[in-house]
C-alpha cells in the first residue's frame, strides 16, 4: 500500500527539483528523502528520477503520480485537521482565497461575520487572480475561493469543483470628466484605453466589446490594478471598461453603465465537491450576506 508520507515526499522533491530542498522543505535530511522515494519507487515498480550528475530530473511517471495524488492527499489533509479539531476542541480552520476587488469590497464583511460567530475559527486569505486561486483548489491548498467571469470570456471549469453564484457585476465606462468623449462605444474609435494585462479576460472582454462596435481598441495603458486604471483616465490619458465591483465615483470621472447584454462579471464562490470542511457552509453564507444590497451596477444572485 502507497504510504501518504512518500507521497507527500515526491510532491515536494518534484516542485523543489532537489532532494537537499525538499529536505529543507519538509524538515528532513537529504538522506531520509533519497530513502522515501527509493521506498516509494519499490511499492510503485516506478521508476521516479532519473540520477544526473549535478541533481535529479522528474520522470514522466513521478509528474503523472503527483498528479494522480492530488486529491487523496487533499483529502487526507482535511482528514487531518478534522481529528485535530476533535482532539484539542478547536473550531476549525477554513482556507479562503480571492481575487484582489473581492478582497477589498466583499471579504471583509464575510471575515468579520464568520469570525463573530465562530471566535476560535483559524482562517487563511490567499490572494490570486482566478487562474491562481482554481489551480489551488485542485491541489487542495484552499477550501474555497471568490473567482469571477466574463459574459464574453467564459472560462473551462476543471471536473470537481461546485460553484455558487454571488452577484453580477454591470460594465461601466469610464471618461475623464469633462473629456467631451462620447457614453457611446461606437463612437470611441478613435481613442486611447487603458485596461489589464495583455491575455486577461478583462482585456478579452474589451477586446470583444470594440470588435462588436466595429472597431479595434487602441490600448495605451495596461494595468491589473483599478486603481491605477481609475486615476489614469482621471487625467485624461484613455478610457476604460471595468466591473462594477472595481469602480469608485470619483469627481474627475464620467461613468456609464453599458448596456450590452454580454457586458458583465459574474462574481461566484468555488470549493471542491468533495471537501467536507464544516467552516464551508458558514463561509459561504457570510459571503452572500457580504454582497451589497441596493447599489447601482451590482445584481445579487437570484435578484435578476
Amino acid at each position: 500500500m502507497l504510504k501518504p508520507l512518500h507521497l507527500l515526499t515526491l510532491k515536494a522533491v518534484v516542485r523543489s527539483g532537489s532532494f537537499a530542498l525538499a529536505a529543507r522543505d519538509l524538515g528532513y535530511t537529504a538522506s531520509a528523502i533519497s530513502q522515501q522515494i527509493s521506498a516509494l519507487e519499490k511499492d510503485t515498480g516506478l521508476v521516479l528520477f532519473e540520477r544526473e550528475a549535478h541533481g535529479i530530473r522528474p520522470t514522466t511517471a513521478a509528474h503523472r503520480l503527483v498528479d494522480l495524488s492530488t486529491r487523496a492527499l487533499a483529502a487526507m489533509d482535511d482528514l487531518d485537521y478534522q481529528v485535530q479539531e476533535l482532539a484539542t476542541g478547536a473550531t476549525g480552520r477554513l482556507r479562503l482565497g480571492s481575487f484582489p476587488t473581492a478582497s477589498v469590497r466583499l471579504v471583509p464583511s464575510a471575515l468579520s461575520a464568520l469570525v463573530e460567530t465562530h471566535p476560535r475559527a483559524q482562517v487563511q486569505l490567499e490572494e490570486g487572480e482566478p487562474e491562481e486561486l482554481i489551480a489551488a483548489l485542485g491541489s487542495g491548498d484552499l477550501d474555497i475561493a471568490l473567482v469571477y467571469e466574463y459574459g464574453l470570456s467564459p472560462r473551462q471549469w476543471p471536473d470537481g469543483l461546485t460553484r455558487h453564484h454571488l452577484l453580477r457585476e454591470d460594465l461601466i465606462l469610464l471618461r475623464a470628466r469633462g473629456s467631451g468623449l462620447s457614453a457611446q462605444l461606437t463612437h470611441l474609435s478613435g481613442a486611447r484605453w487603458v485596461t489589464s494585462r495583455e491575455g486577461t479576460a478583462g482585456a478579452v472582454t474589451l477586446t470583444r466589446l470594440c470588435a462588436a462596435a466595429g472597431f479595434d481598441a487602441s490600448v495605451a495603458f495596461r494595468s491589473n490594478n483599478y486603481d491605477v486604471v481609475r486615476e489614469l483616465v482621471s487625467a485624461g490619458l484613455g478610457v476604460a471598461v471595468v466591473p462594477a465591483l472595481g469602480h469608485v465615483p470619483s469627481d474627475g470621472i464620467e461613468a456609464t453603465r453599458l448596456t450590452q447584454r454580454p457586458a458583465h462579471r459574474q462574481v461566484m464562490a468555488v470549493h471542491r465537491s468533495e471537501n467536507s470542511n464544516p467552516l464551508l457552509a458558514t463561509m459561504l453564507d457570510a459571503l452572500r450576506h457580504a454582497v451589497p444590497a441596493d447599489v447601482p451596477c451590482l445584481h445579487p444572485a437570484g435578484t435578476d
